[in-house]
């Protein structure tokens, strides 16, 4: 059989291929970058889900609009709006997860041999997206020595300048892999350099909501109303997905006019629309105002585990793992050192880390070009304090 030659540059995910090692009884895993299932609102979205087959039952089972159930576009421009960030209805599509929005980005945009910027380093699936569509992916680096401040924008500016890229995909706020925050005043020079160099910058924005102590700077979004000309060069994508449930795969994307015209074209021969059920449930929930509680419980929980799980590390692997201790999100992004003479290297260390019942992901898939072999990514979302502590013990047992 002969398969497309778009194909030829794309890998199974390295992710996905360790969940095939998980079978194992007993064993604590770190590698999944989902929420845990128990702190989902279970209550507030079955209520929700009644309300839509109560209020609106046509709407709900029948087909919808391409650009999303309009209450839902309605109640998603107020919670935006509740974060500072100024949006219409009619300014946003819903997609199915942010995923989709990502997918939308590659067939609206990307010709093959165009240049993208990400991350370095940054989500695996932009990576097989973007690569999918044929994009040349240039790497920029997170902030020398501090990959908890996120990418370096001295570097982005040469990037830019240089290659020229179609676009720029960040994750700003407690990215993934590297739970990285970008601060303030480099949040404002990544919109100044995309009016400056005429790019268009895309914020990708799913662990914005949850933060651990104080909250982060604005969105790029919210931010863009103080750098005149930086909406017109701004993709914003968001999602429900990490704060509410992955199940309902409700997301949405904030573009110009002219881009979400032709995202809505690529998305009606892809899917129709997102699933009309789950947006008219996702509405309903948000306009029960259950969210916030919701957020105050998961803020709680997370917060918690991450502290246990930086406090694990030190004590059971020293200086043998250096970090970051993430102020929000889901991951924690490490490095080996080999101090003592212990492992540095991640996908070995995997490898034994399985044997003794613990998992986490190695951190070179996560990189588009020169990928550092001494990393890893850590979830605490999944397990329990005392889960945390027995599977770092393990983790030490294994280097």
């Amino acid at each position: 059989m002969q398969f497309a030659s778009r194909l030829d540059q794309i890998e199974t995910s390295a992710i996905r291929e360790l969940f095939k090692l998980l079978g194992k009884p007993g064993i604590i895993s770190f590698a999944g970058g989902f929420p845990d299932a128990a702190m989902f609102d279970v209550e507030g979205i079955r209520e929700a889900s009644a309300r839509a087959l109560a209020e609106e039952p046509g709407a709900a089972l029948q087909y919808g609009a391409t650009e999303g159930h309009p209450p839902l576009r309605e109640q998603v421009s107020a919670f935006m709006q509740a974060k500072g960030a100024q949006v219409a209805p009619e300014g946003l599509i819903v997609t199915t997860g942010s995923q989709q929005a990502l997918d939308l980005l590659g067939k609206t945009l990307i010709s093959p041999g165009d240049k993208v910027i990400v991350e370095g380093p940054t989500f695996l699936a932009t990576i097989q997206c973007f690569r999918l569509y044929g994009a040349q992916l240039i790497s920029a680096p997170l902030l020398s020595g501090d990959a908890g401040q996120g990418v370096d924008t001295d570097a982005l500016e040469q990037l830019i300048a240089e290659h020229k890229p179609k676009f720029v995909y960040l994750i700003p706020t407690f990215g993934n892999p590297s739970g990285a925050l970008l601060n303030l005043a480099r949040r404002r020079r990544v919109l100044e350099l995309a009016v400056q160099y005429n790019t268009i910058v895309v914020e990708d924005d799913p662990y914005g909501d949850l933060y651990f102590g104080n909250v982060p700077p604005p969105s790029l979004l919210a931010l863009s109303a103080e750098v005149p000309g930086s909406r017109e060069r701004l993709v914003h994508c968001g999602s429900l997905s990490k704060v509410l449930s992955p199940g309902l795969r409700v997301g949405w994307m904030v573009a110009p006019a002219a881009l979400l015209a032709k995202a809505t074209m690529c998305k009606q021969f892809s899917d129709a629309h997102t699933s009309t059920f789950a947006q008219a449930t996702a509405a309903q929930y948000l306009k029960a105002g259950r969210m916030p509680a919701t957020l105050d419980k998961v803020r709680s929980v997370y917060a918690q585990r991450a502290a246990a799980m930086g406090h694990a590390l030190q004590r059971e692997l020293g200086d043998a793992l250096t970090f970051t201790q993430p102020e929000g999100g889901l991951f924690f992004w490490a490095r080996l050192t080999g101090a003592g003479g212990t492992s540095a290297n991640a996908a070995a260390l995997a490898q034994r880390a399985i044997e003794k019942l613990v998992a986490f992901v190695p951190g070179a898939p996560f990189y588009a070009a020169h990928p550092d072999p001494t990393t890893l990514r850590l979830s605490f979302a999944t397990a329990d304090v005392a889960k945390i502590e027995e599977g770092i013990a393990r983790l030490a047992q294994a280097l």
